[in-house]
């Protein structure tokens, strides 16, 4: 992790943030990251970050290479049925997909 002065870079906070919005838990993040689970959530109420409660939709990631994540969008099925994004992690990209509960 990169840190400027006493100071998490700003890319570190960012990402943590996002994931944290996408429904990630604190110590996912910071398994995720590298960034301690007290930093977010110390981000988290500085900035005010609010996550929306999401009852409908569970998130599911996975963590891709570069060709591991061209693959990944090879396949239709993959892209059907979930809301996505794809965020840089490094020198790998997580792909976050919502996918709705099934009532049963």
């Amino acid at each position: 992790m990169a840190k400027v002065g006493r100071e998490v870079d700003s890319y570190y906070v960012i990402k943590a943030l996002q994931l944290y919005i996408e429904g990630v838990s604190y110590r996912e993040i910071e398994r995720l990251l590298g960034v301690s689970h007290v930093s977010v959530m110390n981000w988290v109420k500085k900035y005010g970050v609010k996550a929306p409660r999401q009852p409908d939709y569970h998130p599911t990631y996975k963590i891709l290479n570069h060709k591991e994540l061209a693959d990944f969008f090879q396949v239709p099925g993959n892209l059907k049925g979930a809301g996505m994004v794809v965020t840089e992690l490094g020198d790998k990209f997580m792909v976050i997909r919502w996918e709705r509960f099934r009532a049963g």
